[in-house]
């Protein structure tokens, strides 16, 4: 007699089939052929999840809230203080201050370099003070420019004095003199500014054999070195600086004949509010005419010095080398 397999299992007992691997059925002894799905277990951890984070979310945001509110009150702190005391900058009585030095030490340094401002280290006068050269310790050379007395001189004077000089020390060109930084007290007030080897444009063509060396090429990339600055200051810096008194006593050239402008002592930064100068600043001949009598400041001012600088320069190179045309022509 033939045995066929679904025969088999329709007439096999409980008993045969209970208890065996891979079977399933609605029946006792069997495991039950419906099997939970991972989706629904997952779905019940997705549950718990939320139950658990969901009251916590309004504390953590609360807590990331109260933060933030809390590190802008201490930068707000920060500043407040900075801008009442600034770093003893805007302080009237004794302020000193060098970026990137130790300031006492330095003070001390520049003291000692000078031998206390002692003339054989003289290497310029000025309608605003006197220019020193100073070697420090560490063997960096740095210009001292020692102001006359301020010691009438009231304190929102000495506040704009610091504030300003401090916005100059943000100014970073290749072609403005650096400033380090200053010291501004009843008794004694300078600046520290970046040394440039050349010395003034001015200084250099009073002298013959400098103003030789310093050929057509030179003079026009010493007068591009100064348009670039300008630019600068005229239309990358906020609030505009203008210089009020670019002239070639205030042109510093470096050993490759490479010119910075210096002397921001009459700088003004321009106020959108107040464009008026309350007195003559500049040098004769180099301003512009019409600020004389107006005292209105604006770029105008530098431009036309810019001009006058340059219109200088040009035209005594040409008659130079028309005069030489000349004379080996006639020779």
């Amino acid at each position: 007699m033939a045995w066929h397999p679904k025969t088999m299992i329709t007439d096999a007992t409980i008993e045969v089939l209970r208890n065996n691997t891979g079977l399933c059925g609605n029946v006792s002894g069997l495991e039950s052929c419906i099997k939970p799905s991972r989706g629904s277990h997952n779905h019940k951890i997705k549950k718990v999840i939320l139950l658990i984070v969901f009251p916590l979310a309004p504390g953590t945001l609360m807590l990331a809230f109260v933060c933030f509110k809390f590190s802008c009150h201490l930068c707000q702190m920060s500043n407040t203080r900075n801008n009442q005391v600034g770093g003893n900058i805007i302080a009237p009585k004794n302020v000193f201050t060098i970026w990137s030095f130790d300031g006492k030490m330095v003070y001390e340094n520049i003291i000692e370099a000078t031998e206390e401002f002692d003339d054989k280290h003289l290497i310029g006068l000025g309608a605003q003070g006197s220019v020193y050269k100073a070697e420090l310790p560490s063997g960096q050379v740095v210009a001292v420019k020692k102001l006359h007395s301020i010691t009438n001189a009231e304190n929102s004077d000495l506040k704009c004095f610091a504030n300003e000089i401090k916005a100059l020390t943000e100014i970073r060109h290749c072609n403005i003199v650096k400033l380090y930084g200053y010291c501004s007290h009843s008794h004694l007030s300078f600046l520290v500014y970046e040394f440039m080897e050349k010395g003034s444009l001015e200084k250099i063509l009073k002298d013959d054999e400098e103003a030789i060396a310093f050929g057509w090429k030179k003079r026009v990339n010493v007068i591009k070195d100064i348009a670039n600055a300008l630019c600068y200051m005229h239309h990358d810096c906020t609030p505009p600086i203008v210089h009020r008194d670019i002239s070639s006593k205030n042109i510093l050239l470096d050993l490759e004949y490479v010119a910075r402008v210096s002397d921001f002592g009459t700088a003004k930064l321009l106020d959108a509010n107040s464009d008026n100068w309350t007195s003559f600043a500049g040098t004769y001949g180099y301003a512009a005419p019409k600020f004389a009598y107006t005292m209105e400041v604006n770029e105008k001012c530098d431009v036309y010095s810019f001009g006058v600088l340059a219109w200088k320069y040009y035209m005594e190179k040409t008659l130079e080398i028309l005069y030489l045309t000349l004379h080996n022509g006639l020779s």
